[in-house]
C-alpha cells in the first residue's frame, strides 16, 4: 500500500467524549494534543522524556490477547497520538472537578495537604486513580510503587502518601489522631507509627511527660479522614461500549503522514516483514520510551515508523519446555506479571532466572513507562547500560527474528551486540519473540543494579551472573558473568568465566575471579560517564554478593549439612539481602489554638491551602496554560553551544525553509538597553563573545511550538574559541573573581590558636543544585498597541525587577508595562533573577513583531540556562581544647559564581553570617571570595548560601570529635550558643531557644538507646554499616540588603462585604496567599470565605522586594494587617452606631456613609543593616531554630543507603498555619536530602552541563523519604517580631538534611574500622553512592587502584 494515498482516521474517546481525527502529524505527543487541541490544561508538561510523571493519564483498552479491558497509566508528553486508535483515555480534568464534585483521589491530596506547588499534582493524582481503577483496596506498598514515576519538589511527599494511606486496606488507620481512640495503630504493639515520641503520647519515655495541659494542647491530626467521601468504584466512568465493539472487528492497516516522519500501523507479521523490507531503515515503536526521546533531546529524525502493537505474534506469550517466550512487543508490566506468576507456580529451582528479571524490574523506570515499554524495544536499542541485557545475555536467553525470507533463532551471547548500539540484527529482519529460561537443579542465577537513586533511575553498571554446579557438588560446570555500564555495549567476562570452570566454589576462586575481573572489566579513566573507580569496584562487589548468595543457596540446598563448601560468616549474611522498603510510619505534632479563640478566627488552625482543590482538578492556572491569543507566536531560543568564545558569525537563512517561521530576533532588534543583569553585567542577546554554554544569542519565533524549535536548530553560529574557567580550582590558579571580597574579623585568631591544645587543618567541596522546580520558566508577553504598552503573564518571584529589565530593553518607563503573576509551579529562588532572561527576550519578541509572544522553556534548556545553587569550596584551620571546645577558626570559602555577578554576593554574604551554624567561637577570621567562570550564572536557591556555610563548619566539627575521640553530639552541644551570646557578627541572641529544641529531639528520638543498638548492628554486620547523627540549624531571617525588607498590600472591600486582597508577594506552593488570607481574617474579623486573592500584579502593588528570604509572610502580613487595620479605623464609628450588625451591614453604611473601603498597606522590618568593615550592626530580624536527628544505614559494598529514621523539632514561633509549616519543613528537608545525598550536576572540561533533565539528573523520589519521618513543632515559643508571633519557615529546615550526610560519614567511618583505617578522611558532599563506596575502602576498592590526575583528561570535572 502506497502511504502517500492516506485516507485514515484516527478514533478515539478523551475523558469519554469521542475524537475523530484524520490528518494527524505522528509528531504530535498526546501532550500536545491535549493542551492545543483539546484546550485540556491539566495535564502538565514538566520534563518532556517521561521521567516527572506531572503528564501522567490512565490508557483505557480491550485487550484482544487476554480478553479484557486493561487500565494503565502512561506519561503522555512520550505518547504519540498515532497510537491512540481504539483507546481512551482519561484525564484529570474527567475524573472530578471543583464545580460537581472531587474524586476521592483528588479530594484526599488536596485535604491532606499533599499539594503545595501543585504543578506535579494532577500526575500524581492519575497515578492513584489508575491504581484504583486495577484494585480498589490496594495495600500500602501498591501505593507506593505507583508513584515510582512521579516526582514532587515541595512536599516532601510524606503528606501525599499519608493522605492516600487511607485507601490502603492494610493500613486501617482513622487519618486522625494516631493511637487516639479509635486509631488503627492502637491495637499494634509498640505501635511506632503513631503519635509523638514514635508511640503514645504520654508513654514512658514520651517528651510530653510532667505536663498536665500537654495532651489539650498537642495535636498531631493534619487532616480529619472522617471527612472523607468514600470510594465508590460503581461511580467510575465505563469503558466506551463503541470500542469494545470496534476491538473485537478484524482491524485494517492504518497509515499516518506528517510534515517529516509517517507512521504506518500493520495488522498481521506478513505486513510488518513486507514493510519493513520496504523500509529496512524504518523504527518500529510500541511505548515511544526511547525514539520518542532521541528526536526530541537528540536531534534525530526516522521518516518511516512502523508500530507493530496489533500483531498477535508479537504479544503472544508461550510457556515452552525451556522457558516463557514473550513476543517483542510485550510491554515490559505485562512480562512481570506472567513471570511473577510463574515464579508463585513453579518450584524455586526454575525460576531462578524469572526472579532476577523482577529484581531489575522492580527498579526499571516508572510505571507510566513500564506500561508502554516493550521488551524488545529494550533489547534492540542496545544500549549500553540495559537493565535487563545482562540477564538476558548470561541466562542465554533466545531470539527469534523474522523477515521475508522466514524465521531463524539466535542466542542472546557475546557476539550480540556488535558495536555502540548495534547488534547483529539486518535491517529488514524484525525481532519476534524473546524466550527467558528455566533454570535448572544446581543453577543460580541473580542480578544486580546500582544506580544514583533506586527509583526510576539508569543504571552506573548492572550485570547478570549465572552459575551452574556439577550434579550434587560445588565444582563449577558453567559460569556466565555480563555486564553492562563496563563498555559500549553489553559484555560477557569471558577470560574470567573460562578461568573459573571446573573449580571449587571456595575462598580461592573469589580471589581469583576478582584478579581477573578487575583485569578484564578495565575501563580507560576518561571512559564516557565517568565514575571509573567506582564502576570497576563495583564489578567486584556484584560477584562478591553472588558469590555469597550462591553459597548461602548450596548450603540451603543441602539441608544445611554443608560438606560441599565453607559456610558463609554470619557478619557476611547481610551483604546478599536484597534492597527492600519497610513500610512508613510518621508523625507530626503542632500546637493547638489556646482554648476560647474564635471558631472563624484561623490563625494557627491547620487550613487546607486555597488552591489545593483546584491543583488536584487541573483546573488551578499556570503561566502556560493561559488559552492562546489569536495569531500568537511560539519563541525559541538559540544558545550557545561554546563556553568561552568570539561570535565570528550567525546565520538564519536556513529558518527561512521551515513551514510557520516569522523571525529571528537577536541584539540589534532591542529597542532599548542591552545591557541587562542585577549588575549590569549582562546582555539580553549576546552580541561579540559569549561566555557561557547556553548563554542567550538570539531567539526564533514561529506559529507553533514545533516549528519554532525546529528553525532554531538550523541556525548556524561560527565561533572563535578561547579558553574557558570553569572550575573553582581553575579560577583560583588563575584569580579570577568578582570584585568585591567580604570578611567577617572577631576576636584576636593568632592568640586562639596558641592556646589551643590541638589544630586541625581541612577542606571540603559542596556541588550546586539545579531547582529542577517542576514548571520551567516561562512568559507570555502581549503588547497592547499602544504607548509601548506590554502586558507579561511570567512565572517570577520578583515582578518588580521582571517590570524593570523588561522595560528597560524596550526603552519605555515601567508604568508601561504590567506584570502578573496568579501562581508558579515552584520557584525555590531559582525564579528570583533568572526569569529575566527570558522574559526580556519574549518581551523584545512581542515588541518587534507586534504580536503576542510565549515561551515556555523545555526542560534540558531550562537546566542549561538558569544557573542553580552556588558550588563552595571552604578551606578551614580551626584550633581546639582537648574536651573539643573551639577556640579559633580560620575560614576561606570559594563559591562558583558563573559569567555574571548576579546574586552571588548576596549568596556569600549569607554564607560568612552562618559559618558558626549555632555554635559559639570566640575568635574567628573569614573571608568570601566569588569566582568568575563560564559557567551560567548561579543564583539563589533556597537557603542562599547558608546551608553551604553550615555545612563547612558541620565537617569541622565532626573532625574535632573524631580527633578528641569524643562522642559527636557532646562536642556539638559542647559549643553550642547561649541565650545572650554574640555572634561572629556580634548580633545579640534573644529568645534563643535552640537548647530546647536540641533536648526534645535528644529525647523524642531515643537517640542513646538507638546509637547502644546501632554499635551491636555494626558489630554483627562486615558488609552493611549504620550511621546516626544530630545537627542543629541556626537561620537568620531578612533580606542581608536592608531596603528590601519592606512590603505593601492593598485591600478592597465591596458593597456585598467580599474582600479582595492584593500584596506583593507570589505564590508558588508555599501557601504564602493561604496565610495571608488566615491574617486578613483575623485582622477583619470575619471568615476566611469572605476573602479573596486574585494574583500578584505590578499595577496593584507597585516596587515589591521578590518572594524571598523565607521574609514574605512576615513583611506581607504585616502590610495586610495595617491595610485592615485602617479600614477598620475608618468603619469604627459605624460599628458602635449599630454594634449588634453584622460584617455586611457595616460595610453596606459605610459605602452609603461615603466612607473609603480600599486602603493601602505599607511595612518595613525596622533597625536593620550591618557593616562588614566594622563588623557592627544588625543583619536579621531574628533567627529560626530547629535540630534534626538522622539515622542511615548503609552497603559498603555498593554504596547505596537507606534513610531509615529522622526526628526533627522546629522553632517556628506561633505557627499561623501548622499544616503549611510542617508542609514546608518536609519539604526543605528532603530537597537538603537531594542537595547533600544525591544531586549531582556534571559538566565537561570545556563547560559542557550532561545532566540536562531527569534522566541523569536525580532529585529525591517517593522512596527516599526517611521510612520513619517524625516533625514536631517547638510549643510556647511565641516570636515578637512577626505577624502574630510567627516565624519564617521557607528556608530555615533544609539544612537539617545535613544529619543524614553525617549520618553516612558516620557509618563510613564504622566502615573503615573493620578495615583497620582510623584516622580522619575528607568526603565532599553530595555523598553518592560513589562517593560512599570510595570511602569505605577494603580489598575491592583496593585492586582497583585511580589513575594518576593529569595523566588523562577526565569525562567530567568538579566545577
Amino acid at each position: 500500500m502506497d502511504p502517500n494515498e492516506t485516507g485514515d482516521q484516527l478514533v478515539f474517546f478523551v475523558n469519554g467524549k469521542k475524537v475523530i481525527e484524520k490528518d494527524v502529524d505522528p509528531e504530535t505527543t498526546l501532550l500536545t494534543y491535549l493542551r492545543r487541541k483539546l484546550g485540556l490544561c491539566g495535564t502538565k508538561l514538566g520534563c518532556g522524556e517521561g521521567g516527572c510523571g506531572a503528564c501522567t493519564v490512565m490508557i483505557s483498552k480491550y485487550d484482544p490477547f487476554r480478553k479484557k479491558i486493561l487500565h494503565h497509566t502512561a506519561n503522555a508528553c512520550l505518547f504519540p497520538v498515532c497510537a491512540l486508535h481504539q483507546v481512551a483515555v482519561t484525564t484529570v480534568e474527567g475524573i472530578g472537578n471543583t464545580k460537581s464534585r472531587l474524586h476521592p483521589a483528588q479530594e484526599r491530596i488536596a485535604k491532606s495537604h499533599g499539594s503545595q506547588c501543585g504543578f506535579c499534582t494532577p500526575g500524581i493524582v492519575m497515578s492513584m486513580y489508575t491504581l484504583l481503577r486495577n484494585t480498589t483496596e490496594p495495600k500500602m506498598e501498591d501505593i507506593e510503587d505507583a508513584f515510582q514515576g512521579n516526582l514532587c519538589r515541595c512536599t516532601g511527599y510524606r503528606a501525599i502518601l499519608e493522605g492516600y494511606r487511607t485507601f490502603a486496606k492494610d493500613v486501617n488507620c482513622c487519618g486522625g489522631v494516631a493511637n487516639g481512640t479509635g486509631c488503627g495503630h492502637s491495637e499494634r504493639e509498640n505501635s511506632t507509627n503513631g503519635g509523638c515520641c514514635g508511640g503514645k503520647v504520654n508513654g514512658p519515655g514520651c517528651c510530653m511527660n510532667g505536663r498536665e495541659d500537654n495532651v489539650k494542647m498537642m495535636s498531631s491530626s493534619l487532616f480529619n479522614s472522617s471527612e472523607f467521601q468514600p470510594l465508590d468504584p460503581t461511580q467510575e466512568p465505563i469503558f466506551p461500549p463503541e470500542l469494545m465493539i470496534q476491538c473485537k472487528k478484524q482491524q485494517k492497516q492504518l497509515c499516518f503522514k506528517g510534515e517529516r516522519v509517517t507512521w504506518i500501523q500493520p495488522t498481521t507479521l506478513k505486513e510488518l516483514v513486507a514493510l519493513k523490507s520496504q523500509y529496512p531503515n524504518a523504527k518500529l515503536v510500541v511505548g515511544n520510551t526511547e525514539v520518542g526521546i532521541e528526536m526530541r533531546l537528540k536531534n534525530m529524525l526516522y521518516p518511516v515508523i512502523i508500530a507493530p502493537a496489533w500483531i498477535l505474534e508479537m504479544n503472544a506469550v508461550q510457556h515452552t519446555e525451556t522457558g516463557v517466550a514473550f513476543g517483542a512487543a510485550s510491554t515490559l508490566s505485562s512480562v512481570e506479571e506472567v513471570l511473577r506468576k510463574a515464579v508463585a507456580e513453579l518450584p524455586p529451582y526454575k525460576t531462578e532466572v524469572f526472579q532476577a528479571v523482577l529484581e531489575q524490574l522492580r527498579w526499571f523506570a516508572g510505571p507510566q513507562i513500564r506500561n508502554v515499554a516493550a521488551l524488545g524495544g529494550n533489547i534492540m536499542t542496545a544500549s549500553p547500560i540495559s537493565d535487563l541485557n545482562p540477564v538476558l545475555m548470561a541466562s542465554g536467553s533466545k531470539l527469534t527474528l523474522a523477515s521475508k525470507e522466514g524465521k531463524r533463532t539466535i542466542t542472546m551471547d557475546e557476539k550480540f551486540f556488535t558495536g555502540y548500539r548495534k547488534t547483529v540484527v539486518k535491517p529488514e529482519e524484525i525481532l519476534l519473540s524473546v524466550e527467558i529460561p528455566y533454570s535448572k537443579k544446581g543453577e543460580y542465577f541473580s542480578a544486580f543494579k546500582q544506580a544514583s537513586r533506586r527509583e526510576d533511575d539508569i543504571a552506573i553498571v548492572t550485570c547478570g551472573m549465572r552459575v551452574l554446579f556439577q550434579d550434587g557438588t560445588s565444582q563449577v560446570e558453567e559460569i556466565k558473568l555480563s555486564y553492562g555500564g563496563m563498555a559500549p555495549t553489553t559484555v560477557l567476562a569471558l577470560k574470567t568465566c573460562q578461568e573459573l570452570t571446573g573449580r571449587d566454589w571456595n575462598e580461592k576462586l573469589l580471589q581469583d575471579a576478582c584478579c581477573l575481573l578487575a583485569g578484564e572489566m578495565d575501563l580507560p579513566p576518561s571512559a564516557p560517564g565517568g565514575m571509573v573507580d567506582f564502576r570497576r569496584t563495583l564489578t567486584l562487589s556484584f560477584f562478591f554478593k553472588f558469590y555469597l548468595t550462591v553459597l548461602q543457596k548450596l548450603t540451603k540446598n543441602n539441608n544445611g549439612a554443608n560438606n560441599l563448601c565453607e559456610p558463609i560468616p554470619s557478619n557476611y549474611i547481610s551483604a546478599t539481602e536484597l534492597f527492600h522498603k519497610d513500610p512508613v510510619a510518621n508523625a507530626q505534632l503542632f500546637q493547638e489554638v489556646p482554648r476560647g479563640q474564635a471558631f472563624e478566627d484561623m490563625v494557627g488552625r491547620p487550613l487546607m491551602h486555597v488552591s489545593a482543590a483546584k491543583q488536584a482538578c487541573g483546573e488551578a492556572v499556570y503561566c502556560d496554560d493561559i488559552p492562546h491569543y489569536e495569531n500568537e507566536l511560539y519563541l525559541t531560543l538559540v544558545t550557545s553551544t561554546k563556553a568561552h568564545a568570539k561570535i565570528l558569525s550567525v546565520d538564519a537563512s536556513e529558518a527561512l525553509s521551515i513551514p510557520g517561521f516569522v523571525c529571528f530576533v537577536s541584539a540589534k532588534d532591542v529597542p532599548g538597553s542591552n545591557i541587562t543583569g542585577i549588575a549590569n553585567d549582562e546582555t539580553v542577546f549576546a552580541e561579540d563573545v559569549v561566555t557561557c554554554v547556553g548563554h542567550i544569542i538570539g531567539a526564533v519565533l514561529a506559529d507553533t511550538q514545533e516549528h519554532s524549535r525546529r528553525a532554531a536548530k538550523t541556525v548556524k553560529i561560527k565561533y572563535e574559541d578561547l579558553k574557558p574557567i570553569v572550575t573553582i580550582q581553575e579560577a583560583i590558579e588563575k584569580q579570577s573573581f568578582f570584585k568585591s571580597i567580604k570578611r567577617i574579623i572577631k576576636g584576636d585568631v593568632k592568640k586562639g590558636f596558641e592556646e589551643s591544645d590541638h589544630i586541625l587543618e581541612g577542606e571540603m567541596y559542596l556541588g550546586g543544585q539545579e531547582h529542577f522546580y517542576l514548571e520551567t520558566h516561562c512568559t507570555v508577553a502581549v503588547p497592547k498597541g499602544e504607548d509601548g504598552e506590554m502586558e507579561l503573564f511570567v512565572s517570577t518571584q520578583n515582578p518588580a525587577k521582571t517590570q524593570e529589565f523588561a522595560a528597560n530593553a524596550l526603552g519605555v518607563p515601567s508604568n508601561r508595562v504590567v506584570v502578573r503573576v496568579k501562581r508558579m509551579g515552584g520557584g525555590f529562588g531559582g525564579k528570583e533573577t533568572r526569569n529575566t532572561i527570558l522574559t526580556t527576550a519574549v518581551a523584545v519578541a512581542a515588541f518587534k513583531t507586534g504580536r503576542p509572544v510565549r515561551c515556555m522553556l523545555d526542560r534540558d534548556e531550562d537546566m542549561l540556562i538558569s544557573g542553580g545553587r552556588h558550588p563552595f569550596l571552604g578551606r578551614y584551620k580551626v584550633g581546639f581544647m582537648k574536651n573539643g571546645k573551639v577556640k579559633s577558626l580560620e575560614v576561606s570559602y570559594y563559591s562558583n559564581g558563573g559569567n555574571s555577578v548576579d546574586l552571588s554576593y548576596g549568596v556569600m554574604d549569607r554564607a560568612l553570617l552562618h559559618l558558626d551554624n549555632s555554635y559559639n567561637i570566640p575568635n574567628v577570621r573569614s573571608v568570601g571570595i566569588v569566582c568568575k567562570t563560564n559557567l551560567p550564572s548561579n543564583t539563589a536557591f533556597r537557603g542562599f548560601g547558608g546551608p553551604q556555610g553550615m555545612m563547612i563548619a558541620e565537617c569541622w566539627m565532626s573532625d574535632i570529635a573524631q580527633k578528641c575521640g569524643l562522642q559527636p553530639e557532646e562536642v556539638r552541644r559542647l559549643n553550642l550558643y547561649n541565650e545572650g551570646d554574640l555572634t561572629h557578627f556580634n548580633q545579640k541572641l534573644e529568645g534563643f531557644t535552640l537548647r530546647r529544641c536540641w533536648d526534645e529531639c535528644l529525647s523524642s528520638s531515643s537517640y542513646y538507646a538507638r546509637k547502644k543498638l546501632i554499635e551491636e548492628f555494626n558489630k554483627q554486620n562486615r558488609w552493611k554499616k549504620r550511621g546516626l547523627c544530630i545537627i542543629p540549624t541556626k537561620f537568620g531571617i531578612s533580606f542581608t540588603i536592608p531596603f528590601l525588607n519592606q512590603a505593601g498590600a492593598l485591600v478592597h472591600v465591596y458593597t456585598d462585604g467580599s474582600v479582595l486582597l492584593t500584596h506583593g508577594g507570589t505564590e508558588m506552593g508555599q501557601g504564602l496567599h493561604t496565610k495571608m488570607i488566615q491574617v486578613a481574617s483575623r485582622s477583619l474579623g470575619i471568615s476566611t470565605s469572605k476573602i479573596y486573592i486574585s494574583e500578584t500584579n505590578t499595577n496593584t502593588v507597585p516596587n515589591t522586594s521578590p518572594t524571598a528570604a523565607s521574609v514574605s509572610a512576615d513583611i506581607n502580613g504585616m502590610a495586610v494587617h495595617n491595610a485592615c487595620q485602617t479600614i477598620l479605623k475608618r468603619i469604627e464609628p459605624i460599628k458602635q452606631s449599630n454594634p449588634k450588625g453584622s460584617w455586611e451591614d457595616w460595610i453596606k453604611a459605610a459605602y452609603e456613609d461615603c466612607i473609603s473601603l480600599s486602603a493601602t498597606g505599607f511595612y518595613r522590618i525596622p533597625e536593620l543593616g550591618y557593616d562588614f568593615e566594622k563588623n557592627e550592626g544588625k543583619p536579621f530580624c531574628y533567627f529560626s531554630y530547629g535540630v534534626a536527628c538522622s539515622e542511615v544505614e548503609i552497603d559498603c559494598l555498593t554504596g547505596d543507603h537507606k534513610n531509615i529514621r529522622t526526628d526533627i523539632v522546629m522553632d517556628v514561633g506561633t505557627s499561623l498555619n501548622p499544616a503549611i509549616d510542617v508542609g514546608q519543613i518536609e519539604g526543605a528537608f528532603v530537597q537538603g536530602l537531594g542537595l547533600f545525598t544525591m544531586e549531582e550536576l556534571r559538566y565537561s572540561p570545556e563547560g559542557n552541563l550532561y545532566t540536562r533533565g531527569p534522566g541523569m539528573y536525580k532529585i529525591p523520589a517517593f522512596g527516599d523519604v526517611p521510612t520513619e519521618f517524625y516533625v514536631s513543632l517547638l510549643r510556647d515559643c511565641p516570636n515578637s517580631k512577626a505577624v502574630y508571633s510567627s516565624k519564617a519557615v521557607g528556608e530555615p529546615p533544609l539544612f537539617l538534611s545535613a544529619s543524614v550526610f553525617y549520618a553516612i560519614k558516620d557509618a563510613i567511618y564504622s566502615a573503615r574500622k573493620d578495615s583497620g583505617l582510623s584516622e580522619l578522611f575528607r568526603l565532599d558532599s553530595p555523598a553518592t553512592p560513589e562517593r560512599i563506596r570510595n570511602a569505605c575502602v577494603d580489598v575491592f576498592t583496593k585492586m582497583c587502584p585511580p589513575a594518576e590526575p593529569g595523566t588523562f583528561k577526565p569525562w567530567s570535572v568538579r566545577v
